[in-house]
């Protein structure tokens, strides 16, 4: 792409930049990415983007914003139910890494704390407390969320980074030896699907239901102080008391 010619303004902002370098991810992937390189394709000299965003880390992390703000406008009105904004909010991200999946890595390896980012775990630990859920496991459940998600979407991802494959049905399921492996063999049917939405759903729902389950569970065992081996303080014939 040609420069712009001497004295004709670049019409840059933050917002152009990242839509630009989000674009050429998609295209070219991470490791050829570079200042230089969105330069050329915006057609200013790469000090015009300096103006804006303050180097390449700076630069992906506008990066990352800007899907992620494609995540955010999943749902016009979002709902009050934790579960469902769980639900919504998952749905959301697979969506967008499966859009994005050579800028997907860049989620799933660095700490997201943009603006959008925060907002969205505000949205989903306030709704939480709303429901009255103990704070051990709302401070918890963006972890366990995201640490699944990250990682579930990141090994999709991998296994088809130019996104060429159908994100409905997943991959073909993995092939076992059964004289070698014969468990796996005769789990491997209902492995098929993988990175597919119905196997997504399924492991979506183990989560959402694992972190339900940890704020019904009795404050006792949330502490590990379960009941089990405990016994009552008694006298022995000398006075002496042992538990």
């Amino acid at each position: 792409m040609a420069k712009r010619t001497q004295g004709k303004p670049a019409g840059l902002s933050r917002q152009r930049i990242a839509a630009a370098a989000v674009d050429l991810v998609d295209r070219q992937g991470l490791e050829s990415f570079g200042v230089r390189r969105l330069a050329s394709e915006l057609g200013v000299d790469p000090m015009s983007i300096y103006n804006h965003i303050k180097g390449k880390a700076a630069l992906l992390d506008a990066v990352s914003e800007a899907v992620l703000t494609e995540v955010s406008a999943t749902s016009a009105q979002w709902p009050d139910d934790w579960t469902a904004i769980a639900r919504t909010m998952a749905r959301g991200y697979r969506d967008m890494a499966m859009r994005h999946p050579r800028i997907f890595p860049l989620l799933a390896t660095r700490a997201q704390t943009s603006a959008v980012a925060l907002e969205a775990l505000e949205r989903l630990t306030a709704a939480m407390r709303r429901a009255e859920i103990p704070d051990q496991t709302i401070a918890d459940a963006p972890l366990v969320l995201f640490g699944f998600l990250n990682g579930y979407l990141l090994a999709t991802v991998s296994a088809d980074p130019d996104g060429t494959g159908d994100p409905a049905t997943g991959a073909a399921p993995p092939a076992f030896d059964p004289t070698l492996y014969p468990t796996l063999s005769a789990l491997a049917p209902l492995q098929a699907g993988f990175g597919g939405e119905a196997e997504f759903e399924r492991m979506l729902e183990t989560v959402v239901a694992g972190i339900a389950e940890g704020a019904t569970r009795p404050r006792a065992a949330r502490s590990g102080r379960g009941s089990r081996g405990v016994t009552a303080a008694r006298p022995t014939s000398d006075g002496t008391v042992i538990v």
